[in-house]
């Protein structure tokens, strides 16, 4: 110990670079020094979230047109007004009309049979369906709506409520974090990916491949009540033949087609499913986009969690492939939740300015293929990064939080401050101390995931709520 003191002791405090490497060595003065890192009190905000989330559906907003009153919480215990217990969403002026079109289609849903679509794409943050399902299981039971929408063939990590399983020779081609150098095109889909069971030019021989789904009620009835699978793919140049099993039982034989590279065959189900399979048999795998569970009518709410993306990819794509999805899907909300895998790159204020930059491309290539579809924009949750023995916000954060606000106002899109809502400058080190986020200072645990879902969704529907009061208004003025 007397060693490693005299270490501590003549060791710089700035530390020392090895091979381009820094070195670092613990100072002595921090282990009697009473300056800790401050924690946030989350204490209000997750007194809120739990409030929220008890309100039974019953009283929790309906938020049609006829229904237009919410239960007011009881803010015994989170009634300070010093603290923002619910991080509202912005909007460049005090017009407010960024999410209008979606709120128009939402309204309309229950007396249409078609159902519009929101999609939720997002890095590691959102993966597994986290935050998405809890938007789905809301708006489902208010609006209408089954099934859990689309999914990958191979997710890259499995989602509540559906357990799925392959054959060995299935592989995933993405582009959201790099173009993948074996795919000879720009069409990767909606979910900017798709799966074959074999390589390009591989054709010599015939191949068999399989898909399974298992439906669990971990979602909610609703999510395991689809009546239809659709799958979405390109054509290939040899002949595929598939074959749909419902729970165990051939219900369909088809053959795939061989032209063009936006693709759906549709599986119709005779009650809700326990278990789906799709077969294949050919000399060549079809780019597999991914399938879509689905009921009729109401809201369907897909979630494309992007492990390691930025979000700055949609202008890598085919676009007029892209457009065909939005249009087939009748797509009217797209939420962008980015900006956590941009922060140990950012190094100075300008490179957060970029990255603002960058991002209000990617909504203006949005904005080129679907022009009249609403966006919300989410800014990154705290992130904690290790200065010496303690955990401290990454100090570029907030710059980072303020160019992608930036970027969604200049592009006519809504923001929701995510860092705020969870109590802003070093309160993930509180979320981790109370077990609602992982000890990576970075993701939230599944029950924190649901708190910030919980807070958010609030958000959306007080907004849509004064949007169907003032629709109301005005038709009764005139």
């Amino acid at each position: 110990m007397l060693v490693l003191a005299g270490i501590s002791s003549v060791f710089p405090k700035e530390g020392i670079l090895v091979f381009d490497q820094k070195i670092s060595f613990p100072n002595l003065a921090s282990y009697f020094s009473t300056n800790a890192t401050k924690k946030t009190d989350i204490s209000k905000i997750v007194a809120l979230a739990d409030a929220e989330d008890k309100l039974s559906d019953g009283d929790s907003s309906k938020l049609s047109a006829d229904s237009l009153t919410k239960k007011e919480i009881d803010y015994k215990e989170v009634n300070d007004p010093s603290i923002k217990l619910i991080t509202s969403i912005q909007y460049k002026d005090s017009a407010k009309t960024a999410l209008n079109n979606f709120f128009e289609a939402l309204a309309a849903v229950s007396s249409d049979n078609k159902s519009i679509r929101i999609l939720h794409y997002g890095d590691s943050q959102i993966e597994g369906d986290r935050i998405t399902d809890y938007l789905r299981q809301k708006l489902q039971t208010h609006f209408g709506g089954k099934g859990p929408g689309f999914i990958a063939a191979l997710p890259v990590a499995q989602s509540v409520g559906l357990k799925q399983s392959w054959s060995d020779t299935w592989d995933r081609y993405s582009i959201f974090t790099a173009k993948d150098s074996r795919v000879p095109h720009a069409t990767y889909g909606v979910a900017a990916g798709f799966c074959r069971y074999c390589n390009y030019n591989d054709t010599a021989s015939v191949k068999n491949a399989w898909l399974k789904v298992k439906t669990t009620q971990s979602a909610g009835s609703l999510v395991a009540s689809y009546n239809k699978v659709k799958l979405f793919y390109a054509s290939t140049t040899k002949k595929t033949q598939i074959q749909f099993l419902e729970n165990d039982i051939v219900k369909k034989s088809d053959t795939l087609s061989t032209k063009g590279n936006f693709n759906v065959t549709q599986f119709n189900l005779s009650q809700a499913p326990n278990t789906f399979e799709i077969k294949f048999q050919g000399k060549d795998s079809p780019d597999i986009f991914g399938l879509s569970l689905e009921g009729d009518g109401g809201v369907m709410v897909d979630n494309f969690g992007l492990r390691g993306s930025s979000g700055t990819f949609f202008n890598q794509l085919n676009l007029q492939h892209l457009k065909l999805f939005y249009d087939y899907l009748n797509t009217k909300f797209i939420i962008l939740q980015f900006g956590g895998n941009t922060m140990p790159n950012i190094l100075d204020e300008k490179m957060a300015a970029n990255f603002g930059e960058y991002l209000r491309a990617q909504i203006n290539v949005i904005r080129k293929i679907a022009p009249g579809v609403s966006i919300l924009v989410i800014g990154p949750a705290d992130m904690s990064i290790k200065d010496g023995d303690t955990y401290v916000t990454y100090p570029l954060l907030e710059k980072v939080r303020d160019a992608i606000r930036l970027a969604a106002f200049q592009t006519n899109c809504a923001f929701f401050d995510m860092y705020d809502c969870m109590g802003g400058k070093n309160s993930m080190i509180s979320w981790v101390d109370q077990g609602i986020a992982a000890t990576d200072y970075i993701h939230f645990s599944p029950v924190g995931a649901r708190k910030i879902a919980v807070l958010l969704y609030s958000a959306l529907m007080n907004d849509y709520n004064n949007f169907i009061q003032k629709k109301n208004n005005k038709i009764y003025d005139k």
